[in-house]
């Protein structure tokens, strides 16, 4: 029996069966590993696992483990026997009409009502890397996170936008590959087009990839809803020679369609006229249709439809095709209406494990299985009558780069190479306009100095208090912007999903997932965007254990202190010692994850299946949109959060009245008490009181030591190189930020929130004292 692990490099199948259950089998079925498809090879990655292969014109990786599930047929006596995809989709590839050759199709009913009149409600939806948030952005003017790979968009954002006489609000969805209960990106879509009833969705899909990326399409037609489809990038799909009747395709679906690039706005102006047409009725293309799952499966679901309408509860919320198609795929989200929704819900989910036994039996199949195949089959019935010409492989000049990217001698050495150059680059280029505006800083308080020399509590509290603080922590504005240009560069390029792919053995090994390593990543940036984006891991252990490591990614708002304490204490290496407490903070998070999965998670695995998105050139819009929308963020802290902890600090130095040194002073005897405490670290009752502020937003501890350096007595800094070094580790390790804490308690709950806290603070001491005494020894 021929696995799909059996195969070589650039060796194709035929694929005749996903074997397993649950949900892996599930969702390799919707990424299109059915019956007939061909898959290939392309390359294993640097560690040998896991390995990409191409299916139906994308890319995705797999573990080798989760490919030897896969039952193929080499791809040439699949040729010798003619079968092939369009014996092998199972039910449907000419699904698109009934036994007796009409379409199944019916006036759209306007289930979900307007509201105001000149107001519409749109839901996007779409595949992970379609280019719905950059439709989005383009349409509403925001600045919401735009990547090349999946897990971008962690949460709905809403935007609006007037057109002719209307406000178009806009929710962006998070990129779902279906509507199943697999993820909870794919239930939280599910629900909010159930339950918030936008008046219609957008389906944003990749005009290169719409054999996968209709497979959604065909569940929001099972739903009853009003869609509008958007052929995204399409420029790419015309370049590669293809011809598509989008018009027939349209009129085939009941959907219409139209071209768009969203990344340059060309053909919004069309959607919107289209989306205005839709919501009054007046679209000659739009209406529902039925896809035709197969004569006894279409039984099945008139019997169950009939049981649904016996309770008025139910269909008043819910289309009865839709709720009948999920109870037949054992579908929980679909369970849990009929239960709470339904008086006698026995009668409904006993009629549905009948009509599923008996649909298994008679397909030898589960039914996900089989209505999986039937949509399947829909899709390349309805593409095979309308998409002509050659089809170049738009992967053709990802698959060249990656030769040398994600080789396997050069693929790990050239991305570590990249994170190196990120740290040096942002050390070395970014200290030009720093120190510009250090000066600026400087020059703007002996300024304030002198307009209000004839108030000193009012000067100290303006110049040492305000500026100090804020402008101690301003200076590192051009470190901040280097380093998230750089992650935004990996993101939009699509070179971030190979990193995951590449380290996902490695990953595999420490007990995460390879998805885990884009948060991880992103975590560099900011640790609280990067919590968030643990959801497009579909389990909830994987999500709670990377939640863990992500503190021990050094967030950008620990750069400042590196730099100034590398700036003071290592003059050469500079970019040397900098990367070394990243990577001394990717160390304890490889150990964390291994002890961590031991203890808590040792009893779990998830397959690893991620889509390789063609690399893309980062639009220059998008990427300064991501460097300035942080560098607003950092700017916004500093007004706020850091201004109001530097006032409370200078309040508590400058009072009382009459010290004889800050040592009297209120912040002083606060120091003085946490003073023994930090001792064994090598650090003062200054640096202390500054560790303290930390607890509220890491660039406090910068803040805390400008203000503390205004005063005579005071010193800014550690006294020795091993003192800066251990501050620097104590400081990578010690307590996320109150924004981190507050986004692990929301997304792991609150055991695990107080677990991270005291993890961190402990695991923190224990190194640094280590650290500092045996350092003391040479």
């Amino acid at each position: 029996m021929l696995r799909l692990s059996d195969l070589k490099t650039s060796e194709s199948g035929i694929i005749i069966r996903v074997s397993g259950h649950g949900s892996f089998r599930q969702r390799m079925i919707e990424m299109g590993f059915v019956r007939g498809k061909e898959v290939k090879v392309i390359k294993n990655a640097p560690l040998l696992d896991p390995v990409e292969y191409e299916l139906m014109g994308y890319r995705l990786a797999l573990r080798r483990s989760e490919a030897e599930r896969v039952e193929v047929m080499a791809a040439a006596e699949g040729e010798e026997k003619g079968w092939r995809e369009e014996e092998g989709s199972g039910q449907g590839n000419d699904r698109l009409t009934d036994p007796a050759g009409s379409l199944l199709a019916h006036p759209i009913a306007n289930r979900y009502l307007h509201g105001e009149q000149n107001h519409i409600r749109v839901a996007l939806a779409g595949n992970p890397n379609c280019g719905k948030t950059s439709l989005f952005n383009h349409a509403t003017h925001a600045n919401e996170r735009v990547g090349n790979y999946s897990g971008v968009t962690v949460d709905a954002k809403a935007g609006h936008f007037e057109y002719k006489g209307y406000t178009i609000h806009l929710i962006d969805l998070p990129g779902t590959y279906s509507l199943t209960a697999y993820t909870p990106e794919e239930v939280y879509v599910r629900r909010h087009l159930l339950q918030e009833k936008p008046d219609l969705v957008l389906n944003i899909l990749d005009a290169n990839n719409l054999d996968r990326n209709m497979y959604l399409t065909t569940q929001l037609i099972d739903m009853d809803i009003k869609v509008v489809a958007a052929l995204n990038m399409y420029d790419e799909f015309q370049a590669t020679g293809a011809e598509l009747d989008y018009d027939s395709l349209g009129r085939m679906m009941g959907i219409p369609m139209l071209p768009t690039v969203a990344s340059k706005g060309e053909g919004l102006a069309p959607l919107w006229d289209t989306i205005i047409a839709v919501f009054e009725d007046n679209d000659p293309v739009l209406r529902h249709i039925h896809i035709h799952y197969g004569a006894d499966t279409e039984q099945s679901i008139e019997r169950l439809q009939d049981k649904i309408w016996e309770h008025a509860s139910i269909t008043d919320k819910y289309s009865s095709r839709y709720l009948s198609i999920k109870l037949l795929e054992s579908d929980e989200e679909a369970i849990k209406i009929v239960e709470e929704e339904a008086a006698n819900s026995g009668a409904i989910l006993e009629v549905s494990a009948k009509e599923r036994a008996k649909g298994e039996r008679l397909f030898g199949q589960n039914m996900q299985t089989t209505l999986a195949n039937a949509r399947y089959g829909f899709i390349s019935g309805a593409l095979g009558e309308t998409l002509r010409g050659k089809k170049l492989d738009v992967h053709i000049k990802s698959g060249k780069i990656d030769q040398i990217l994600t080789g396997k001698y050069t693929g790990i050495p050239i991305f570590f190479f990249f994170l190196f150059l990120m740290f040096q680059t942002t050390f070395s280029l970014g200290k030009i306009p720093a120190d510009w505006l250090a000066q600026g800083v400087a020059w703007l308080g002996r300024w304030i100095e002198g307009m209000l020399s004839a108030w000193p509590a009012l000067r100290g509290l303006v110049v040492d208090g305000m500026l100090g603080g804020m402008g101690g922590v301003l200076v590192f504005l051009p470190n901040i912007l280097i380093l998230f240009l750089f992650i935004s560069i990996m993101e939009d390029s699509g070179y971030m999903a190979r990193a995951a792919f590449m380290m996902d053995k490695l990953m595999h090994k420490i007990g995460l997932h390879g998805k885990s390593f884009i948060p991880l990543i992103m975590g560099f940036g900011c640790n609280v965007p990067a919590i968030m984006a643990t959801r497009l891991l579909e389990s909830r252990k994987d999500r709670i254990l990377t939640i863990l490591i992500i503190p021990f990614m050094s967030c950008s708002a620990r750069l400042p202190l590196y730099v100034l304490l590398i700036s003071a204490f290592f003059v050469r290496y500079q970019g040397l010692v900098l990367f070394s407490i990243y990577l001394i903070g990717i160390l304890v998070g490889i150990i964390s994850s291994i002890l961590l999965h031991k203890w808590f998670f040792s009893k779990h695995e998830v397959p690893f299946v991620m889509e390789l998105p063609p690399y893309r050139r980062p639009g220059l819009r998008s990427v300064m949109q991501h460097m300035w929308h942080k560098g607003g963020q950092y700017i916004k802290k500093m007004g706020t959060v850091i201004l109001l902890a530097s006032v409370v600090i200078w309040g508590l130095g400058y009072f009382p009245q009459g010290r004889k040194s800050l040592e009297d002073s209120y912040i002083g005897k606060i120091g003085h008490v946490i003073a023994p405490v930090l001792r064994p670290l090598g650090f003062d009752w200054q640096i202390g009181v500054s560790l303290a502020g930390g607890f509220a937003a890491k660039e406090i501890i910068v803040s805390t030591m400008s203000v503390l350096s205004a005063e005579h007595d005071s010193q800014d800094q550690p006294s020795s190189p091993l003192a800066a070094y251990t501050l620097m580790i104590f400081v990578l390790l010690y307590f996320p930020c109150i924004a981190s804490v507050v986004a692990v308690k929301r997304e792991a709950g609150p055991g695990w929130a107080a677990f991270i806290v005291g993890y961190t603070v402990v695991l923190a001491y224990l190194l640094s004292f280590a650290v500092f005494q045996v350092g003391s020894l040479f």
